[in-house]
């Protein structure tokens, strides 16, 4: 739900923000009503299902008060110089990407320069610890990722996109109000069992293809239904991947199922929630 707020919370968000001309602000405008009401209902939702229930006594409050106490916000900062110099190149970032559209040069180029030159910064400026970087980056993760978008883009070249497109034109033609719930819909299932990001890099070239406004709702039915059709499966979106693979890595007991299992009713209610937002109030 948090990959929602801003057009660069999400990959998904990048690539088809990008291919509508969606920018920061008016991503973030849109976006955010959906997210605040939907974090909200997520947290009781949880809440409710998992039994979590507010401190009662003050014994219990006084020892969740120590715990609080106990904690050092500074454990774990290595170096003060890192972490402020880390800080305010986050910012910077942030901004840069934010106004990436409207700088002159940077909005030529795009956000990957944008991405890349503070990456070569952070690296040429703590050159001494990037092999612990190296180190700690989930090489399988980045190679799924990367040959998935080499089957996309042979998909394309082998006009296997056209043929899809042509098999959307029918829900297109539904009209900007069904059709587009319906395409929220079936890109959420798809996302589910493919992974969102090449569901999005694939939708976004085949919208673009048509030709469709940067407001149109057909757009933000393939972000919604893309982001949060990731939280139905393992394997829905690039957040769950890695949170799985940690969870394995520990040795922790999840399994594909298990994880449906806990997560579909909250993927359902999401769902719901952002059909009735893209077609009453961004349709």
């Amino acid at each position: 739900v948090g990959g929602l707020l801003t057009l660069i919370s999400s990959v998904p968000n990048i690539i088809i923000g990008n291919a509508a001309g969606i920018t920061f602000v008016t991503f973030f405008i849109k976006a955010s009503p959906y997210v605040l009401v939907a974090t909200a209902v997520t947290i009781y939702m949880g809440a409710r299902l998992f039994g979590i229930e507010a401190l009662k006594g003050d014994a219990a409050k006084a020892e969740a008060q120590s715990l609080v106490a106990g904690f050092d916000e500074n454990d774990g900062i290595e170096s003060a110089g890192f972490f402020r110099f880390g800080t305010i190149m986050t910012g910077l970032f942030i901004v840069a990407m934010a106004s990436a559209s409207i700088t002159p040069y940077i909005k030529e180029l795009g956000m990957g320069y944008v991405a890349l030159t503070f990456a070569v910064i952070m690296l040429t400026r703590y050159k001494a610890t990037a092999d612990r970087f190296y180190q700690a980056i989930d090489w399988d993760l980045l190679a799924f990722f990367g040959c998935l978008f080499i089957v996309v883009n042979m998909m394309e070249h082998a006009l296997v996109l056209e043929l899809i497109g042509e098999g959307l034109k029918p829900i297109i033609g539904l009209g900007e109000t069904v059709g587009a719930g319906v395409l929220l819909v079936a890109s959420a299932v798809a996302s589910s069992v493919t992974d969102n990001i090449p569901l999005a890099a694939m939708l976004a070239k085949i919208l673009g293809g048509l030709g469709f406004a940067s407001d149109s709702p057909f757009w933000w039915a393939v972000i919604f239904g893309a982001n949060l059709g990731g939280n139905i499966t393992p394997i829905g979106s690039a957040s769950t991947l890695v949170a799985v693979t940690i969870i394995h890595k520990y040795k922790l007991p999840l399994s594909f199922a298990a994880f449906v299992k806990v997560a579909f009713p909250f993927a359902v209610l999401q769902l719901l929630l952002a059909a009735g937002y893209v077609l009453m109030v961004l349709g």
